[in-house]
């Protein structure tokens, strides 16, 4: 029988239920946005800033998850995981496409460009660039 105002207690052998745990949203977040760069890799935007942002909350979601606060620390690893690659491949990305820009056969081609009047002299220009790309 239980008294107004005292709290009740279990039977012998009958635990408390725990306390719930809470949802793990950065979890969900960081798998969805790791997806989502890794799609998106060849971006800037795809591939470097939601590949930090799911980092980061991968791996906020996944120590939340190891310290028994939150569930799903799977998918908050899988997520910064994913993430991470597509940092690195959009980087990759990134470095070829600014060594290509700063290349002296694109500078040559740039010259070539704005320095033609005609459509021919830019015709012109795009076969000089062909062969000094393909070693010519």
């Amino acid at each position: 029988m239980v008294h107004h105002g005292q709290t009740p207690y279990p039977y012998p052998g009958q635990h408390e239920d725990p306390a719930p745990r809470t949802g793990n949203g950065m979890a969900v977040a960081a798998l969805v946005l790791g997806i989502a760069a890794c799609v998106f890799f060849w971006t800037v935007l795809g591939g470097v800033v939601l590949g930090l942002v799911g980092l980061v909350l991968g791996i906020v979601a996944a120590r939340r998850a190891r310290g028994g606060r939150a569930p799903h620390r799977t998918m908050a690893v899988v997520g910064a995981v994913l993430s991470a690659l597509a940092v690195v491949a959009s980087a990759v990305i990134v470095a070829i496409g600014v060594s290509f820009l700063t290349s002296d056969s694109f500078k040559d081609y740039n010259d070539c460009i704005k320095h033609a009047d005609t459509q021919t002299d830019r015709d012109r220009c795009a076969e000089d660039f062909e062969r000094d790309a393909d070693g010519n």
